[in-house]
């Protein structure tokens, strides 16, 4: 599988997608056998019905070689790419009995991840212009974050942490457990040194940015809710003025009211990274469909 990001392992998937197809077959697929003889042969055919950003054909490509081997697929796409209602984006070709027992969750996870990968896009294009970036979060489906992760990429977004392990990431929660800013870096300090971890670390006010600055110890400040709903729309007034107090000291990342609707102007205020977990926690899939033909 070629252009698949490190965290994606593909051993992992592929034990992952069994579990899922153990998940969904069971001990057989009875309507299938009850109704198909077995040694009929079909053609399927995947089809748009709504325009978006494609991802997951790499993903189905194991679904249907899980299921069985002899199948064959053919794509007229690749993944990241923009696709239109009523495009025919591939096919499948072999068993009836096979491509019916792995149509869903085929479609499953191809449209759970062109569903991300669309809404990425889309929050993308709203930064044109900007030197802001995209950023996603850990608000993922539980046993699904390497594939959420993978859809923000192939929309145009980066990834932001994995998981708990490879960056620091110090939230209010950590530093009212720890005893306040000053501790909580003082310990993030100790354990990154001599490694390559990153400090980011959440403020809620100037006055909390300003302990950040004075210790030094962050890479990244996390500036949480600094952008305000307002009558007439987004209000950046705070988070402007958090970044002039920064003054490019460190990086800077904006979260909290990140939507559609205020992402161009939170990307004007100059803030290096906006991170919105709306990307993976609330998906709305992307419609296609698989039309099953006999062969004659």
């Amino acid at each position: 599988m070629n252009n698949t990001p490190l965290y994606v392992d593909l051993v992992e998937l592929r034990e992952l997608i069994r579990i899922a197809l153990r998940e969904d077959i069971g001990t057989g697929d009875v309507t299938t056998e009850s109704t198909i003889p077995v040694n009929t042969r079909a053609r399927g055919v995947f089809k748009a019905k709504e325009s978006g950003v494609l991802a997951g054909i790499q993903v189905m490509d194991i679904v249907f070689d899980e299921v069985d081997p002899n199948l064959k697929t053919e794509w007229t796409c690749v993944d990241g790419a923009p696709i239109q209602a009523g495009q025919i984006l591939g096919s499948v070709q072999g068993s009836a009995r096979s491509i019916l027992a792995g149509e869903r969750l085929a479609l499953n996870y191809l449209q759970r991840m062109s569903g991300i990968a669309t809404l990425t896009r889309s929050m993308c294009d709203e930064l044109a212009g900007s030197n802001s970036r995209l950023l996603d979060t850990r608000k993922t489906a539980p046993g699904l974050r390497m594939l959420d992760k993978w859809s923000v990429r192939l929309g145009g977004g980066l990834n932001h942490r994995v998981g708990l392990f490879d960056m620091i990431l110090i939230k209010e929660n950590h530093i009212a457990a720890a005893g306040g800013i000053e501790k909580a870096l003082d310990g993030a300090v100790r354990r990154t040194a001599g490694t390559d971890l990153r400090i980011e670390i959440e403020v809620r006010s100037l006055d909390e940015l300003r302990q950040v600055l004075a210790h030094g110890g962050a890479h990244r400040v996390m500036l949480d809710n600094f952008v305000l709903r307002g009558p007439d729309g987004p209000n950046t007034t705070l988070l402007t003025e958090a970044l002039e107090i920064v003054e490019g000291r460190l990086e800077t990342e904006a979260s909290g009211n990140v939507t559609l609707d205020t992402l161009r102007a939170i990307g004007k205020t100059g803030v290096d990274f906006i991170s919105s977990g709306a990307l993976t926690h609330s998906v709305r899939a992307l419609d296609v469909s698989l039309l099953v033909t006999i062969d004659r």
